[in-house]
């Protein structure tokens, strides 16, 4: 594997709440999470603690649309379809780990954990409850779910984690997806060259990818890829009293938007419920906002959706954009209701694009002889990497020759004949002095 990751590790203590699970995907991680234990929290209970749904405007969105006809793909450890929660939400998947079931829907499990991880993020985003009134209601109910299930932190996988990833987001473009939730952060500000095409591809079929920014608490101090990657739309986190989160979020100048990401609620396979921290539950949030503007504005591409999110964004009496808000807090019900003015700005394709052209330049490999000789170019044969040239074109001026050598060479030369002229010139000057002393005097 090119990557370590530790993912939820979970236990119950106590009845009632219960301290349970760290999860930490390619190095990012899911803070400080609490199980709330079955006979304390009833699934009557559990809408009682979405607080998140008024303060941020879904119940409000939801007169508009629920996300019906949008497809959302989970890049995650797996979802469990079979939850009630999720009972005709997953309609399609596939596993990219070589550990998991076809269909995506078997939790796949790290090292160090069960693989509930995906499941508690696919019920944040577009769980169904259990009833009228009951259970956890994801804030696009109405979405469908893609369950991609990778081996997070799983030593036995035989594909990496990055071709992992690569290989699910080809896969979730081509079986229909209009947005990718990656809760999962690589912990560094680069990427492999296999996500600038697969990244590439998403955004060149309108696929809007949305990223957590990754958690303090966990040791992920500054953000890192997916969320660096430009036309990524990356979620920051904010607590209870919208200020950003210290353990539970990050910082950074790609963070797009803030979401909730303290004291939130998700089931695990078991169809328990858990209360959880961090970034990775921060932005299924803004994946299902995502949905609700897909759904109530299906004429609008890409990036035309990413601009509603941002301009209807809500700056909290904060100096906004900035590395640790992005653009401000979302609002779901101006998201989706608003009138706001086209995008006017570069797609997500012609972010990444210019990106690539900047940083992906072809480097010139310097293989050292054993002993400096002169020789004669190699043949094409006998490189194929190397342009076909003959001899005459070998000693001709290139762009290299040019710039560390002829140019440099000139300027010695022409500064060495303008010393040799003044000394020549000095030195007649000099002897017509010594032998006519008096036309100089005075």
């Amino acid at each position: 594997m090119t990557s370590t990751a530790q993912r939820v590790a979970g236990r119950r203590v106590s009845a009632g709440l219960a301290v349970a699970l760290t999860a930490a995907l390619f190095g990012g991680t899911v803070a400080g999470s609490v199980v709330l234990d079955a006979p304390a929290a009833h699934a009557d209970q559990i809408r009682d603690l979405q607080y998140w749904l008024n303060d941020y405007g879904f119940t409000e969105a939801w007169n508009t649309t629920r996300g019906a006809g949008v497809t959302v793909a989970v890049i995650d450890s797996g979802v469990k379809g079979s939850v009630p929660e999720l009972n005709g939400v997953v309609t399609g998947g596939t596993d990219v780990s070589g550990l998991g079931s076809a269909n995506g829907q078997t939790p796949v499990a790290g090292d160090d954990d069960d693989g509930e991880h995906g499941t508690l993020v696919a019920s944040l985003l577009a769980g169904r409850g259990t009833g009228d009134g009951t259970g956890l209601i994801g804030v696009a109910p109405e979405a469908s779910i893609l369950a991609v299930s990778v081996g997070f932190g799983s030593t036995r996988s035989a594909v990496s984690n990055d071709d992992q990833i690569a290989q699910g987001i080809r896969w979730a473009v081509d079986n229909g997806a209009d947005v990718i939730n990656m809760s999962l952060t690589r912990n560094t500000l680069y990427w492999p060259e296999s996500w600038d095409e697969a990244f590439l591809y998403a955004f060149d079929n309108d696929v809007v990818v949305v990223a957590a920014a990754g958690n303090r608490g966990s040791g992920t101090t500054e953000v890192g890829a997916p969320a660096t990657i430009p036309g990524v739309l990356t979620v920051a986190g904010v607590d209870r009293n919208k200020t950003a989160s210290f353990d539970a979020s990050s910082q950074g100048i790609t963070i797009t938007i803030a979401a909730p990401s303290e004291k939130l609620v998700g089931v695990m396979p078991d169809s328990s419920y858990v209360q959880w921290d961090g970034t990775s539950a921060a932005a299924p949030i803004v994946s299902g906002l995502v949905a609700l503007v897909r759904a109530a504005y299906p004429d609008l591409d890409a990036a035309g959706v990413m601009n509603r999110v941002i301009a209807t964004a809500n700056a909290n009496g904060q100096s906004v954009p900035s590395p640790i808000y992005g653009n401000g807090l979302i609002d779901a019900a101006a998201a989706v209701t608003r009138y706001v003015a086209p995008a006017t700005g570069p797609t997500p394709s012609a972010l990444l694009t210019e990106w690539i052209t900047l940083h992906r330049r072809a480097q010139i490999e310097v293989v050292p002889t054993e002993v400096p000789v002169a020789e004669a170019p190699a043949a094409a044969d006998d490189d194929p990497a190397l342009p076909t040239q003959n001899v005459l074109t070998a000693w001709l001026p290139n762009q290299l020759t040019l710039t560390y050598i002829s140019l440099p060479l000139a300027v010695l030369v022409v500064f060495g004949i303008l010393v040799t002229l003044l000394g020549i010139g000095a030195t007649r000057h000099i002897k017509r002095i010594r032998r006519n002393p008096k036309d100089f005097a005075q």
